[in-house]
């Protein structure tokens, strides 16, 4: 971020309804129910949801069975597609399964411990929350799961499971000031339009800021913050019936809102040998320990693979002038702490057991329990650097 002057800056996140995560949640669910009973088996799960049907397919590879049909209908259920008012039910949809098996081609080369796949993956650390990440997307995120706690709980029981949040911050000199505009777009039902059917009433906006909005924002706000909720006038038609949704599709919500660049991986249906997943979440490791230690206030992290090979291809630590030593001498530290063939980071992460569907929706990154947000190589990092 600039470190002079005052500028804007915006973070968008979408609610577990949206159809983009619904079909990361079931990719992700499928995966859990596969490593729960076969921990090596190989998954690239991909789903795809319209009007009334649900598509998954993909590669995998595995010893065991599953119900792929049950699991879905298990996981809209969850979300919250329970009734035809919201235009997709989990009882009448229809669902194709059409996975086949991971080519040989690959295998050869992950049997033996190498990347599942070539590229390059991000990660990105700063200490304006306590979350080491961006403030926007973190309450972007806290918007659309309060939205679902109080869909769930009745405080908003008429609204939908489909929903977007977005924030955008005043920075003044690299710090935010306070939040400039909040937008909110969530589907509800029809009962709260006013008379011209057009728009959802006053009363009903200020119900969805009071119990899902300001308990996240109230702290940023000022007289002159802006709150849209439903710019458009209606959010009556949503989900899968006016959206189509694919899993991956969602990769900059999934991580650090649009703060720093992304290797283009999604993560969502793959098992822990496709490192667009892995080593991102190493990645993430890796710049907030960097953080938490106070070598630096901001960091981005490069990590890069060939496919079927071990050692990544490159390795770069960019701290965006912030470190209190050099970047270089930052990413030899790295390359001796921490675990960087495929085989290391599952091993030390032990990302062979159904942990994924809990990342699928409010972020993979910033949030409680998952073994890659620990910051427990802080002292590793500063005999590293000395």
């Amino acid at each position: 971020m600039l470190k002079e002057g005052r500028y804007y800056f915006t973070s968008e996140s979408v609610g577990e309804g949206h159809p983009d995560k619904m079909c990361d949640q079931i990719s992700d669910a499928v995966l859990d129910a596969i490593l729960a009973k076969d921990s090596t088996a190989r998954v690239a799960c991909e789903t795809y949801v319209t009007r009334g049907l649900v598509v998954i397919g993909g590669e995998i590879t595995t010893k065991t069975w599953v119900d792929v049909d049950s699991i879905a209908r298990e996981e809209i259920k969850r979300i919250g597609y329970t009734d035809p008012k919201y235009g997709f039910n989990y009882e009448t949809c229809a669902i194709l399964n059409v996975i086949g098996k991971q080519s040989p081609d690959i295998s050869q080369g992950v049997d033996v411990g190498g990347a599942g796949d070539q590229g390059f993956m991000v990660g990105y650390a700063v200490n304006e929350t306590k979350e080491y990440m961006p403030i926007t997307i973190v309450l972007a995120n806290e918007i659309v799961k309060n939205l679902a706690v109080c869909r769930k709980n009745g405080k908003l029981k008429f609204t939908g499971p489909d929903c977007k949040s977005q924030i955008t911050f005043e920075y003044i000199n690299g710090k935010p000031a306070r939040i400039d505009t909040v937008v909110v777009s969530t589907q509800h039902t029809s009962d709260v339009l006013d008379k011209s059917g057009q728009f959802i009433t006053e009363a009903a906006q200020k119900k969805i800021i009071d119990a899902a909005v300001m308990p996240v924002i109230k702290k940023w706000c000022d007289k002159n913050t802006k709150i849209l909720i439903n710019p458009t006038g209606k959010f009556v038609i949503g989900g899968p019936q006016s959206d189509t949704g694919m899993t991956g599709r969602k990769i900059i919500v999934d991580t650090y809102g649009g703060r720093c660049p992304h290797g283009g991986g999604a993560f969502s249906g793959k098992d822990p040998t496709k490192v667009d997943r892995s080593a991102a979440y190493m990645a993430r490791y890796i710049a907030k320990n960097i953080v938490a230690a106070k070598l630096a206030e901001e960091c981005t992290i490069q990590i890069a693979y060939a496919i079927g090979k071990a050692e990544p291809v490159g390795v770069y630590v960019y701290t965006h002038g912030t470190g209190k030593v050099s970047d270089e001498k930052l990413t030899l530290a790295a390359k001796k702490v921490f675990p960087l063939t495929p085989k290391g980071i599952i091993e030390h992460f032990k990302l062979r057991r159904p942990v994924y569907k809990q990342t699928a929706a409010f972020g993979h990154f910033g949030r409680a329990g998952f073994p890659w947000e620990k910051t427990d190589k802080t002292k590793a990092l500063i005999d590293a650097v000395r």
